[in-house]
């Protein structure tokens, strides 16, 4: 009987919901950048929410990976990484993963994915 405790903790561990960004999407998991701070994002960018506990996407020059375990309505995306390959975009780069680190809400309203923070900042995907 004393083995069986951690195998029953596992089991329990897996029945939890998920309570992430993820699981209040309605099935949409990849996004599209539309602005930052209510000006147009004049580069591309995307986020794809699609696994539980993890976001991804594409930045104006490179693919980006983080953690983003908190529970929804909180958002933290960290530590971000990235491919490490140079364009023409890098400086809208810089702006869209600075704006990214500084989100600690997220809304969905149909089909748009809205980031913000207590400061104002927002950056809205659809």
């Amino acid at each position: 009987m004393k083995n069986l405790l951690p195998l029953c903790v596992l089991m329990l561990a897996g029945c939890q919901p998920d309570e992430t960004l993820t699981a209040y999407t309605d099935g949409q998991s990849v996004f599209v950048l539309q602005s930052i701070d209510d000006a147009a994002f004049n580069a591309t960018a995307t986020i794809d929410i699609s696994e539980a506990g993890k976001i991804s996407g594409q930045a104006p020059c490179n693919r980006y990976f983080a953690t983003q375990s908190t529970p929804y309505p909180w958002f933290e995306a960290g530590p971000i990484g990235a491919t490490r390959m140079a364009c023409d975009s890098l400086s809208a780069e810089t702006v869209f993963f600075t704006a990214l680190s500084d989100m600690t809400l997220a809304e969905v309203v149909g089909d748009t994915l809205i980031l913000s923070n207590d400061k104002g900042r927002e950056m809205v995907f659809q």
